[in-house]
């Protein structure tokens, strides 16, 4: 049996989030000795250090201590869903799920996602967070999001992943462009057009590989970090863009009309994975969400856009 207890735990996770030993123990209600005990109790079991507590300065966590942190999130959920569930004895999903998307995912792919789920489970509560990349990766690692919806392009160590579906890149042209006549668009026809870059990963990264790929080089004269600023400024004439997502009318958000068209050779399509941290077991509201998420891009379920 283990030597630990859940409330020891809980008090290691709330110090962590808080980053004091009486903030913590002012959200738990307990007294700052009650919280220091618990904490110095798990170090004695795990025969580690987990904290760095300096005067003033609060409390920090050790690489063990971030080990260890995420591990008993994990165990914290599952003890929390197994309270849930057994008043209803199994039958009712409850607890919560936070999830995260890259924020130029999120309008198609998160919201229907959420919305179903509410649908299924509405016991379940649901919180979600849309940024970059790099955000969604800390935020997963810290175990602050169960799962998000993200490229696979940049997924770092440490995170596991479920592929949804391959996103295919196409240029964006405003509708009167004399290249808005073809039917596809090679990438040495755009190389002397002004580029309306969306600059932030993993859009950029995948810009740049393919062009460097084909031998070209892009002429940038903008860089936005918006995926609709980027539509806007070439509705209206200002340059081309190179985007994965497509939204289901070809407008920009001031209502002027796009032309989206395919790259010929057709380039690598952009894989879209569900990701979550491999070191914590995932909630049953959690497993729920993965599986409604692959049976939503399966592809006899797939929306055409």
């Amino acid at each position: 049996m283990p030597k630990y207890t859940l409330r020891q735990l809980e008090c290691f996770v709330a110090v962590a989030e808080h980053g004091s030993i009486a903030a913590a123990a002012e959200a738990l209600m307990l007294s700052p000795s009650a919280v220091t005990g618990a904490i110095n109790e798990l170090e004695r079991v795990f025969n580690s250090q987990l904290t760095i507590r300096r005067k003033a300065h609060g409390v920090s966590l050790t690489p063990s201590g971030d080990y260890v942190m995420a591990k008993a999130r994990g165990l914290l959920h599952a003890a929390d869903d197994l309270q849930e569930m057994a008043a209803e004895a199994g039958t009712v999903l409850r607890g919560k799920v936070a999830i995260g998307c890259y924020s130029s995912l999120a309008p198609t792919l998160l919201t229907e996602l959420m919305a179903e789920y509410a649908l299924r489970y509405p016991s379940v509560e649901l919180d979600f967070y849309a940024g970059t990349q790099q955000e969604i990766h800390e935020m997963l690692l810290s175990g602050e999001l169960d799962l998000a919806i993200a490229y696979e392009l940049t997924v770092p160590p440490g995170l596991t992943r479920r592929r949804l579906l391959d996103a295919v890149p196409a240029v964006v042209l405003p509708a009167d462009h004399a290249l808005a006549e073809k039917a596809k668009v090679a990438l040495a026809e755009l190389v002397n057009e002004p580029m309306i870059l969306l600059d932030v990963n993993p859009s950029r990264e995948n810009t740049e590989m393919m062009f460097s790929a084909a031998g070209l080089s892009p002429w940038i004269r903008f860089r936005t970090t918006d995926f609709e600023v980027t539509r806007s400024m070439v509705a209206r004439g200002m340059g081309y863009a190179i985007l994965v997502q497509r939204p289901v009318a070809d407008v920009s958000y001031e209502g002027r009309p796009l032309a989206v068209r395919p790259i010929h050779p057709a380039t690598r399509n952009v894989p879209i994975s569900m990701v979550w941290n491999d070191r914590v077991r995932l909630s049953r509201s959690a497993e729920a969400m993965l599986e409604l998420a692959l049976e939503l891009h399966r592809p006899a379920n797939r929306k055409r856009g």
